[in-house]
């Protein structure tokens, strides 16, 4: 049996969350905070529909997705008023894992191909209502598209012996028993819709409940059990924790068997507080989750290794990481790229914060949007004439120059190197 997904749904009309497709009573007007604490509260994964039905309405649907996408931790799947070719490009642009083209739709199946052939077959999913249209389909899904999601409750057993494509189903069903019966058949690997999106969902609470119905739900699992790890006298392991993508070494805590425990099962770093002898998730306070990517141990079963997706600073005081202090050793060249992008982004940054006369950083923000865009362009312009003589310094110069007025431009939109490298990972 395949493991299992809780996929909440938000239903996007007017810049709320509303109920249901066919139900406009809004049930959250903070659609970011929403889709956050389903991201923070155990989801696996989270389906974004645009019920908009105006252009504007369909741009400020694709502007929520790109914001929903920078404050979740767990992949997005979106759709919803695609009309044209460049509405699913907008869609993945936004962060979207895989963009969701609706069935029911005319010319969906042309749209469909041409999607796939230009974004991959793993960046399509399509949305049925009806087992006619999976049957009449069939073999176009199977080449074009690596997800189906079904909008209504149907015979699945019928379904799955027509399609081997993973289906997520989307039901109105409240009733417990109901949802059981979906997530044990072969085929789904994923639910969705009315209970699984309550504001107020129990995620943890109910993958329990499955794993009671012998349903296994994604979920970290560790393969040794915590009474292996070689311990203190306290019953502590060491854990040193390094952020995922830039390997930097962020922090060392500690944890017990209820801290390790809670960890395998939230996926939040979870510690023991030595000083105030309780559990300790980091972030809880401050908002600073760490999410975790990996767990490994040493070779003496003695310190864990934990590489995190670090939400804001590691440390209490406000630095990225607790390792910041100077003791000893030789000056060097720091030459991580992005670390380097960060600090010249942190000074600009700061500089707009903290302004200091004479400053040109100053000189920019003061000047305004119009200023700071025309010296972008004006830098692209040197970089293309510097690229057509044969000195490549003077292109090392000028993509520089150019670099730093990006940041500058970065900083005044509010856009930092996590959402570009995020970005650029997603494509």
């Amino acid at each position: 049996m395949s493991y299992k997904r809780l996929i909440p749904c938000v239903f996007i009309a007017g810049g709320k969350a509303v109920r249901w497709f066919d139900d406009p009573t809004v049930i959250s007007e903070d659609v970011i905070g929403l889709a956050k604490y389903y991201s923070s509260h155990g989801a696996d994964e989270l389906l974004v529909f645009d019920l908009s039905n105006t252009d504007e309405e369909h741009d400020e649907a694709i502007d929520l997705m790109k914001r929903i996408h920078r404050v979740i931790r767990i992949p997005m799947v979106a759709g919803g008023n695609i009309k044209r070719q460049e509405d699913i490009k907008k869609i993945l642009y936004a962060g979207s894992k895989r963009a969701i083209v609706n069935f029911s739709k005319q010319d969906a199946a042309k749209q469909l191909e041409e999607a796939a052939k230009r974004f991959g077959k793993e960046k399509m999913a399509v949305s049925l209502n009806d087992f006619d249209a999976l049957f009449k389909h069939q073999h176009l899904l199977q080449k074009y598209c690596s997800e189906i999601i079904f909008m209504h409750r149907l015979d699945l057993n019928s379904v799955m012996n027509v399609t081997d494509i993973p289906c997520v189903i989307v039901t109105d069903t409240m009733e417990e028993g109901e949802l059981f019966k979906i997530l044990k058949c072969q085929g789904v690997k994923g639910l969705s819709g009315r209970y699984i999106s309550q504001t107020d969902m129990d995620f943890l609470k109910f993958k329990e409940k499955c794993t009671d119905e012998d349903i296994k739900m994604t979920s970290f699992e560790s393969i040794m059990e915590f009474s292996q790890f070689k311990t203190n006298e306290q019953g502590l392991i060491p854990v040193v924790v390094q952020h995922y993508r830039t390997q930097e070494v962020l922090m060392l805590a500690y944890m017990n068997q209820e801290s390790f425990d809670a960890t395998i099962k939230t996926g939040k770093m979870t510690y023991y507080s030595r000083s105030r002898k309780s559990l300790w998730v980091k972030g809880e306070t401050s908002g600073h989750f760490q999410y975790v990517k990996s767990l490994t141990i040493d070779c003496d079963y003695d310190t864990l290794l934990a590489k995190v997706d670090q939400v804001g600073a590691a440390c209490h005081t406000g630095n990225p990481t607790c390792f910041f202090q100077p003791l000893a050793g030789r000056e060097y060249d720091e030459n991580n790229p992005l670390r380097v992008f960060e600090s010249v982004y942190r000074t600009i940054e700061d500089r707009r914060i903290h302004p200091k006369e004479g400053s040109y950083t100053n000189y920019l923000f003061d000047k305004g949007i119009d200023k700071i865009l025309k010296k972008v362009g004006e830098e692209a312009t040197e970089v293309v004439i510097a690229a057509k003589n044969p000195n490549p310094e003077e292109v090392k110069y000028e993509l520089a120059d150019f670099l730093y007025h990006a940041m500058v431009l970065m900083v005044e939109k509010g856009i930092d190197w996590e959402d570009i490298v995020k970005e650029l990972a997603d494509r």
